[in-house]
């Protein structure tokens, strides 16, 4: 162990908690101690305080015990002449750091100096859009850096993070050698598809002034988030490594060791510091050292080789201007390799043939109008895209062709008629994959940067920006992304792709029509396969690889949780990979199907889980409902006193009835926990005529997130016909309308909610 990284840090630990003393004493002074203390939209209070020590920090007095406990993890600087193991001492510093930058942070908010302001800074895309033009879509931060990622971003990266797709985080603390290194340094970071946190400055001078400076669009919807400008904001990468554990791995506050470790095996992030490392960066590494998480520096300092505390190496020295390469943009791709390297990170690169950065960190960037180069779909054009199983004799793979003019003399935002037939062949292709791979063109689209699509079959909506355009990007290339993505990521069931893009107007109308009338076949195809008309189901245990215990059985009228999976496409999975994470499961014989019991499904719990859950009921809320991982689009609730249920939405941060928020609900609903009348479940799953079934089904649905009653309005009309009562939905209740059992009750006696009137829920 270094003695010399070992001074810098203590040092740095040493100053930085008696920093955090003087700040919550003068703010005890002036605020008092009963003010609210909070990071915005978490359950899980000042998170890494709360992880580590399992104090529920919420107001400013409530700082003193966990800035004594940092206090009592600080040691004196090592001697100059007695040598002794550091290693310890120097982790408890750097816990100790961690601690004490939470707390000057809370304080910040505390001032309303967090988030961040930056001045002529806006970020680029929250959760979601409504539309690119209308000025939604922030995350309602313009003018200020992102400050700590709330619960609903986490959840909502849930099962990018399980099923591979982002294979960890990196947090980059400084900045670059120049404004191109930074820049390569993250799209090469986001080729790869790692979470990319910002934050620190040397000298002033940050990785994200210089990325702002280059026009690089940062925010949540293209994985590069920046924290702040100083090293501090740093922490909020550590606690969102301790919600991760939380929140996926069933862990409580207090169970230090647990989400140490949790982290160290199961979430894979690493620390690149670019520039002079100080004693501050020096202290905030140790802590991150306790997670598991290696430092990469780009100037020389000390190494600490491998310990245990890390899967690798500690601390590696990688100074760049010594990086064989031949010129810097190639040193900054080497210096991401060797970052990979150190911590271990499973990455899978598609060779996509575009002339624009190609991952899934580009999946969700909006393209504005104001940088549109043309569009296709939307108000003003058609635009849609079809798959079809061909014979194998009648495609040629790879054949590509553009049937129409090109967009070359649209005028600048102008818009056409698009339609994208892709034909696959394949011995192991089934006609029921269809729509399963035809809803991978939007993914496999939007990994391109600057394009933008949305829908899909023939509400398609696709827009290419000026830079793209500028780089080289023509119609054909979507063609190529489709080619190269279907056989790397379907090369088991698909042995040949090609494409047609039609523009020809004389043309393109006829194969509107052929898509039109298949759609409507599948939808025909799909309402028939029902849970009663077949005899497996499928497991899905993506999610296992951060919930352990969580068992998810996929069937055809309940899709998986996450909302990502159907049977359908576990079945595809299957037929893909037999050994993956999607295996069919026998119902053999039915114990209780008004409950959804059967021997198989029993037996499949009890091996899934480890022994944890003993029975599913597929049906029901109230008796051994599925457990969840965390990245459930909705949680099902009993409300007792109304007789009914409640739906809260992942987007909704309101209060409700229950007296709790989304995020806390989440703490009771996920980690793989099976508790009777909580459930967490896909948001397709509430219009299933299986949906709690046992229990009273959708009437008993007694209060609902106002973004799901007008985002699935329609389905939910068509739900409410079903069950015979056409005005259910608005019987209702909303957060607008109630956020205490008493405003609910209220609400349904006045509406005559048929709920009332049922049968006892238990």
């Amino acid at each position: 162990m270094s003695r010399y990284i070992a001074t810098r840090a203590i040092r740095g630990s040493n100053a930085l908690v008696s920093e955090a003393e003087a700040m919550l004493q003068k703010a005890l002074a002036e605020k008092g101690p009963d003010t609210t203390v909070a990071f915005p939209n978490t359950a899980y209070y000042l998170p890494l305080i709360f992880g580590m020590t399992g104090q529920k920090v919420e107001t400013l007095g409530q700082l003193n015990t966990a800035m004594a406990h940092a206090h009592s993890l600080l040691h004196p600087l090592p001697s100059d002449h007695n040598w002794t193991p550091y290693l310890g001492e120097t982790l408890d510093s750097g816990m100790a750091t961690l601690i004490a930058a939470e707390t000057i942070e809370a304080i910040r908010f505390v001032y309303n100096l967090q988030p961040e302001p930056m001045p002529g800074f806006e970020l680029a895309g929250g959760t979601s859009f409504t539309s690119p033009d209308n000025g939604a879509g922030g995350n309602g931060m313009d003018g200020h850096l992102n400050g700590p990622i709330d619960d609903i971003q986490l959840r909502s990266w849930g099962i990018q993070l399980v099923d591979g797709r982002m294979p960890g985080f990196a947090a980059i603390v400084g900045a670059a050698k120049s404004n191109e290194v930074a820049v390569k340094l993250v799209r090469e970071l986001q080729r790869r598809n790692i979470l990319t946190f910002l934050a620190g400055n040397v000298n002033g001078r940050s990785i994200i002034h210089q990325l702002n400076e280059e026009g690089v669009e940062l925010g949540y919807d293209t994985y590069t988030v920046p924290f702040g400008t100083d090293t501090l904001s740093a922490i909020y990468a550590l606690g969102f490594a301790v919600r991760s554990a939380l929140t996926f791995g069933g862990m409580k506050g207090g169970q230090a060791r647990d989400i140490l470790l949790y982290n160290k095996e199961r979430v894979f992030a690493f620390v690149l510091a670019l520039g002079e490392v100080d004693d501050l960066k020096y202290a905030a590494a140790a802590g991150a050292i306790n997670f598991g998480f290696p430092v990469i520096a780009d100037t020389v300092i000390p190494e600490i080789l491998p310990t245990g505390v890390t899967t690798y190496e500690h601390v590696v020295s990688m100074p760049f201007n010594e990086i064989d390469g031949l010129d810097d943009l190639e040193k900054a791709e080497r210096l991401v390799q060797k970052c990979i390297e150190i911590r271990g990170v499973k990455v899978q690169v598609a060779d996509v043939p575009v002339p624009v950065p190609y991952g899934s960190a580009f999946e969700g960037e909006v393209v504005r109008k104001a940088n549109m180069r043309v569009e296709f779909g939307g108000k003003y054009s058609r635009a849609f895209e079809f798959l079809r199983m061909m014979p194998m004799e009648d495609v040629v793979d790879g054949k590509i062709d553009v049937i129409g003019p090109g967009f070359e003399d649209i005028p600048a935002q102008g818009h056409m008629d698009l339609g994208i037939v892709v034909d696959v062949a394949g011995r192991q292709m089934q006609a029921d994959f269809e729509p399963v791979l035809e809803r991978q063109i939007h993914y496999f689209i939007n990994g391109a940067s600057g394009i933008q699509h949305i829908g899909q079959r023939d509400i398609a909506w696709i827009r290419i920006s000026d830079a793209a355009v500028d780089k080289g990007f023509n119609l054909e290339h979507f063609a190529k992304i489709l080619h190269a993505r279907f056989h790397s990521d379907f090369g088991a069931i698909v042995d040949k792709v090609q494409v047609t893009i039609y523009t020809d107007p004389e043309l393109l109308p006829a194969q509107l029509e052929e898509a039109r009338e298949a759609f409507v076949f599948r939808n025909r195809r799909l309402a028939d396969l029902t849970d009663g008309a077949v005899d497996e189901f499928y497991s899905c245990t993506l999610c296992q690889s951060f919930a352990p215990n969580h068992v998810c059985i996929v069937s055809p009228e309940r899709l998986g949780l996450c909302g990502a999976y159907n049977w359908l496409d576990c079945k595809a999975s299957f037929n893909i990979n037999p050994t993956g994470p999607n295996q069919p499961i026998k119902l053999g014989r039915s114990i209780d199907f008004s409950k959804g019991y059967w021997e198989g499904t029993n037996d499949y719990a009890k091996i899934g889980s480890h022994d944890v859950v003993q029975e599913v009921a597929m049906y029901s809320i109230m008796e051994n409902p599925m457990t969840a991982c965390g990245c459930f689009e909705c949680i099902v609730m009993l409300i007792p006193e109304a007789n009914g249920v409640m739906i809260v939405s992942r987007e909704d941060t309101s209060m409700t009835p229950s007296g709790m928020t989304f995020s806390t609900l989440a703490g009771v609903a996920g980690g793989g926990l099976q508790t009777p009348g909580v459930m967490g479940v896909g948001k397709y799953y509430l219009i299933s005529p299986k949906f709690i079934s046992s229990d009273g089904g959708f009437k008993r649905v007694i209060w609902m997130s106002s973004y799901l009653k007008e985002s699935m309005a329609d389905e939910l009309q068509v739900v409410a016909e079903r069950e015979g009562d056409p005005d259910l939905v608005e019987r209702i209740a909303d957060e607008r309308n109630a956020t205490t059992v008493d405003e609910l009750l209220a609400w349904l006696e006045e509406h005559n909610h048929p709920a009332l009137i049922m049968d006892p829920i238990f």
